[in-house]
């Protein structure tokens, strides 16, 4: 039974053949990574991390101009009081990160609804 090329493409088999297709495509789409998102824990250390190492560098310079200059621990504090500012600082830019994270997501959970 050959085929007549003047007769085109049912529509209606092709919008069923698009439908299945698509279902297919969402059952084998992968669900959303568990590392992509940042426990809650995950975040307390990394700015517990970021602080520590602000006042370890500041305290370590201080310490080095300390020793270089012969001082009394001038530098030394005035370098560890930077490097709690800076600590501080990068937990401040850390917490406003994950928190326009965390509102980006909800609102586009709610468009989805």
């Amino acid at each position: 039974m050959p085929v007549d090329p003047s007769d085109g493409p049912d529509p209606k088999r092709l919008e069923r053949l698009e439908k299945r297709i698509t279902e297919v495509k969402k059952t084998l789409e992968p669900g959303p990574r568990a590392d992509e998102h940042f426990s809650q824990a995950n975040i307390a250390w990394r700015m517990v991390i970021e602080m520590v190492s602000g006042l370890g560098i500041g305290f370590g310079i201080g310490y080095g101009l300390d020793r270089l200059f012969g001082t009394i621990p001038l530098f030394l504090v005035l370098f560890t009081f930077l490097g709690l500012a800076a600590g501080v600082r990068v937990m401040l830019r850390t917490a406003r990160e994950v928190e326009a994270d965390r509102l980006a997501e909800q609102s586009a959970r709610e468009e989805g609804k």
